[in-house]
């Protein structure tokens, strides 16, 4: 396994991480751990160098609200001594916070629920424009601060899934040691992006990568345009592999957690991560990803970069994330996925963010760059998704 610095903490973390949130289950029931093959999986991990640990609250749960089974597990996985040899990070819901007693209350149960003393990375999660005005009104940075000093937390982060700009206002905000960003080579300029991702480097702080494979959709069922590219080249990999070896390719990248479900993907990502190093890519492997790249951009249905100058919406309509969802169904999907895409949809955007709260002001097609004409596309959403 190999290893790189963490930003400012100074810790040294596996450039492959696990992450707690797509574990086995038994049935169709998310909350329904499969312990057995779960923490086989998991101490097979460490037990090949794997030190990064990633849950959260919510995790194989039935909604945000709900403290899920991930948390819980995590603490049954890693007793015998794994605790000893490992990172915990998890994160605090966000969403859920009413008053300033709430984050302490919610941190207490989490403590307990890992049965730890000390979780190593806490995270502030998925930091949106809503969240963060509320989070600074009732003081997180207090928060944050006191649990450091009491040592309940080692190092305070944030996960994000937003815009490039409020991205830097918040990493310039408060003096984080780490954050998660969203990153694959399909998503080079989607919320935070490259820029956001050099911008925190050269900030300090330690950039821990999410979706590497876009939940599995750049490693299974791709186009055949872009295996046939894939194919082409004289270096012969997995869909996997060419995704996870391009973000690890970014020195600015400490760890990249991947939510592997059975023990051939653990196996698979371990034996990729040996070769982990940055800039380790040649100029012709970097054309073949830009190559199977442009394939997936031709298949978009709405050339939106989500860039966010549409926004924000009268209505609230989160218009670059109902583009997003609308081309994932056109790039990875199909009518044999349609209920599930819609399914995906209508659980994670929530219903004043829709493309049905659309009023057709047209105030957002003024300031879009790509001439979109996003009132007729969002009509377009609203029949595929609602």
């Amino acid at each position: 396994m190999l290893y790189r610095d963490f930003g400012k903490t100074n810790e040294k973390v596996s450039v492959l991480g696990f992450g707690c949130m797509r574990l086995p289950v038994i049935g169709n029931d998310p909350t329904n751990i499969d312990e057995k093959k779960a923490i086989s999986m998991i101490r097979y991990a460490i037990n090949n160098g794997v030190n990064f640990m990633d849950t959260a609250y919510p995790y194989h749960g039935l909604s945000l609200d709900q403290g899920g089974s991930s948390e819980p597990f995590l603490a049954k996985a890693l007793k015998d001594g794994y605790r000893e040899k490992v990172k915990i990070a998890t994160k605090l819901p966000s969403w859920a916070i009413e008053t300033r007693e709430d984050m302490d209350r919610y941190l207490n149960e989490q403590l307990e629920r890992l049965e730890t003393d000390c979780i190593d990375f806490y995270m502030v999660h998925g930091i949106n424009k809503t969240y963060w005005e509320n989070l600074k009104e009732l003081g997180f940075e207090e928060f944050l601060d006191g649990a450091i000093a009491d040592g309940k937390i080692k190092y305070a982060g944030f996960s994000f899934h937003h815009r490039l700009d409020f991205f830097k206002e918040v990493v310039d905000h408060y003096n984080w040691s780490f954050c998660l960003i969203q990153y694959n080579y399909l998503d080079e300029d989607y919320q935070a992006g490259k820029e956001g991702l050099e911008y925190a480097y050269q900030k300090g702080l330690g950039v821990a990568v999410m979706e590497p494979l876009r939940g599995g959709q750049l490693a299974t069922n791709i186009p055949q345009e872009v295996q046939e590219t894939f194919n082409e080249s004289d270096v012969k990999r997995s869909p996997a592999e060419w995704a996870l070896r391009w973000i690890w390719n970014h020195p600015e990248v400490s760890v990249v957690l991947s939510g592997m479900n059975t023990m051939d993907q653990l196996k698979e990502n371990l034996k990729i991560a040996e070769e982990a190093q940055p800039n380790s890519l040649t100029d012709t492997e970097l054309e073949s990803i830009d190559q199977a790249k442009s394939v997936f951009e031709e298949k978009l249905k709405v050339n939106c970069t989500g860039c966010g100058y549409c926004l924000p919406c009268p209505s609230g309509v989160n218009i670059p994330e109902n583009f997003a969802k609308y081309n994932d169904y056109f790039l990875f999907g199909g009518p044999e996925t349609k209920e599930e895409y819609q399914f995906h949809y209508m659980a994670l955007i929530m219903e004043n963010e829709r493309a049905s709260s659309c009023i057709e002001c047209g105030a957002c097609e003024k300031h879009c760059p790509q001439n979109i004409p996003i009132i007729q596309e969002l009509k377009k959403v609203k029949e595929l998704y609602e």
